[in-house]
Formats: structure tokens, sequence, C-alpha cells
């Protein structure tokens, strides 16, 4: 691995242990067509301990794509935790169950899976798309990411065109995306020139949503 983290000085200072705040506290903005996005800025507190566990071993993969007659390096490093795959680290299990509960009456059924993405520096990214693999290519459903790491823009636009909206993502912050979102806007992780560390993000899906 050649992703480096310094750990902040408040969580070296007090020792802290990882814990999660309050999802009621999340703020919600309603989208057209019946999307919607929650942000809760410092869901997880005193998170250095998971990303560190999290920029380990953990079977990160470098995959490549077809694209334009040619293979290219996707632009991040992968690592897939299906059902029932014990997760790296005990808070992001805790977390995968909180979300389930709090969205249980929206979502109506449980986070399963857990997608996660590296990005090493400001070259890697995301290009723009939804996650509409699966069911969630005809029926609303929610995706929840939470970010761990040097803080990097989620940026979302409608399908089709139309004004783009940017969710600056921190450490321990949570975005969570659901009604039609996948299917009605896009989101993307942008490159950027700054000089930036690595990030992680942590994305819970319902069973066949990818």
């Amino acid at each position: 691995m050649t992703a480096a983290h310094q750990p902040s000085l408040l969580d070296m200072a007090f020792g802290a242990p990882p814990a999660l705040g309050a999802l009621a506290d999340a703020v919600r903005t309603p989208l057209s067509r019946g999307a919607w996005v929650d942000h809760l800025p410092g869901w997880v507190s005193s998170s250095d301990e998971v990303f560190q566990t999290l920029l380990g071993d953990i079977g990160w993969r470098a995959d490549r794509v077809r694209m334009y007659e040619r293979d290219v390096d996707v632009p991040r490093l992968l690592r897939w935790f299906g059902e029932g795959e014990t997760l790296p680290h005990a808070l992001l299990t805790e977390a995968r169950e909180r979300l389930s509960a709090h969205y249980a009456p929206e979502l109506g059924e449980p986070f399963t899976t857990a997608g996660m993405c590296l990005y090493r520096d400001g070259r890697d990214s995301v290009a723009w798309h939804g996650d509409t693999k699966g069911r969630s290519a005809a029926s609303d459903t929610m995706v929840a990411i939470v970010s761990f790491g040097s803080p990097r823009v989620l940026t979302l636009r409608p399908r089709g065109g139309g004004d783009s909206l940017r969710f600056p993502l921190g450490h321990g912050d949570l975005i969570v995306m659901g009604g039609s979102c996948q299917r009605t806007w896009e989101h993307a992780v942008p490159k950027t020139a700054r000089a930036v560390g690595p990030r992680v993000s942590v994305q819970y899906r319902p069973y066949d949503v990818a």
C-alpha cells in the first residue's frame, strides 16, 4: 500500500475510540424527480483508527476497463464485501446496522453489502455515473457512503443536464442518496490538482444494487 495518512492530533492526544453520531441530525436536500440526499458531517468521530485499518491489507485490487478500444487502469483501488462477509472494522458493521435501522421505514430492507474505493491522491477519481446495476435500474433504492481521510468533493447532477450540486465530504462524513437518485441523477468524485492525501469511501447498498 503506497497511500499514507497523518493521524489527527485530537485522536492521538485523547485516544478516543471511534463512535457514531445521531442519524437524526442528517440534513435532507430534496432533488428533482423524487430524488433526495441526506448529508451528515462528522457522523463517525475519532475515525483515524478505522481509516488506518482501511489503508492496510484488506484485499485492495487494481482493476482495468476497456475504453476507446484499449484497456486502461481504473483510477482508484477497489474492495467489495458481499452479504455475510466480515467487514475489516467493527465500527463499519455497527454503521451498517444503524443505517439499516434508521432508514428501514423508507428503504424497507437492510443494507447488506459494502463496496470500498481507495482514492490514493488527487489523480484518483470516479466519473459521472449512477448505481444502476441490478434492481436499482428500475426501482428506487438507497446508497449510503461514509468517507474517511482527506476531504474530497462529491458532485451530483440531473441525468440529461442541469445544474450540479457539490457536497464536500471530510473525515467521518456521511452522505445518503435515496429515492430515484441513482436513476435520475448522476454522481462523481472529480480529480483535483490540489495536494491531497488518501481517502476511502465505504458504500453501503441493499441486496442486488451495485
